[in-house]
């Protein structure tokens, strides 16, 4: 199902995520998936309840990286004007404060002046509750990130896997959910780095798909992000490509393509303020939403999700 915005009185109680507002419906809405009643079961034994400060999306702990003055020269497609440092440091802080403000207890490394891309934690590695999977990230010069992203990691984590020589994936390019791993192939991301990553993840107990990311997509995430267990806010080529058959899918509004990379943390979605049309739909459905300014950090290709390691 896919859902465009468009005008209409909100028939949801206002600011609560859906897996909250579930536990307020009486009648099914016509069209959702049967995962939009009651509780939602997953994997066996996993139980997201209607809470939405427990379940799928609850973390505890972050791990983010304060910029270095190198983030300017980090990699970009656009190269039109420059990203400013100053206001990439007060869009980071703010970030980190958002997180706390939540809740999370968040490790703030420190910069590595040598790695402009290292602000963006979430592409050398993927962490769960359970273990760590050190990655590979598919750009040469971020490669020396690992070294120093191990020893943070080995501080909250027993288990830590790797990924060896040749197997490339980035962070970005891996959207968890309660039912499916989805690993995106891209520029970034190479299949024997997919098929390494299906591998790890298989031994944590997380069942892994490989998918294609849309053309012209730097990373799967760029084009998507997980709002609900059943619930996927998407661009219209991610919508195209059959990737998320079986979700309830809410399409990015013309024009704000760049708002899919969002972050649902508890019972908030974290959303740059730059895309007030897509503020407008996530609060038509009810979602609680906390638009942050990312438009400094928007200049590098990046997005909320690229700032920080969750669990």
């Amino acid at each position: 199902m896919v859902l465009r915005l468009k005008p209409r009185e909100s028939r949801t109680l206002p600011g609560l995520p859906r897996t909250k507002r579930q536990a307020f419906t009486t009648q099914k809405s016509p069209g959702l998936l049967p995962a939009d009643r009651g509780f939602l079961f997953f994997n066996a034994a996993v139980l997201v309840q209607t809470d939405g400060m427990t379940g799928f999306f609850h973390f505890s702990h972050a791990i983010t990286r304060a910029p270095g003055t190198s983030v300017i020269h980090g990699l970009r497609t656009d190269l039109g004007v420059a990203p400013d440092y100053e206001g990439i440091a007060a869009e980071h802080g703010a970030y980190v404060a958002a997180l706390r403000d939540l809740g999370l207890t968040v490790d703030v490394l420190p910069p590595l002046e040598d790695y402009p891309d290292s602000i963006f934690v979430e592409d050398p590695a993927l962490v769960f509750s359970e273990g760590a999977i050190l990655l590979r990230p598919g750009a040469p010069s971020r490669l020396g990130e690992r070294d120093d992203m191990r020893r943070a990691l080995a501080r909250h984590f027993e288990h830590i896997a790797e990924l060896a020589e040749g197997e490339n994936a980035d962070g970005g390019d891996v959207l968890v959910t309660p039912s499916m791993v989805f690993i995106g192939l891209s520029q970034r991301t190479n299949t024997a780095g997919a098929t390494a990553l299906c591998r790890h993840l298989s031994a944590l107990g997380r069942a892994a798909r490989v998918v294609a990311t849309p053309a012209g997509v730097l990373h799967l995430k760029t084009a998507c992000a997980l709002l609900a267990v059943d619930t996927v806010l998407v661009t219209p080529a991610m919508a195209a490509s059959g990737v998320f058959s079986g979700f309830r899918l809410l399409l990015t509004p013309d024009g704000e393509e760049g708002a899919a990379n969002a972050l649902r943390l508890h019972d908030t979605v974290l959303v740059s303020d730059a895309y007030p049309c897509t503020i407008e739909l996530l609060n038509q459905e009810g979602f609680r939403v906390r638009p942050l300014c990312v438009r400094q950090i928007a200049k590098l290709d990046a997005g909320l999700s690229c700032l920080s390691l969750r669990w």
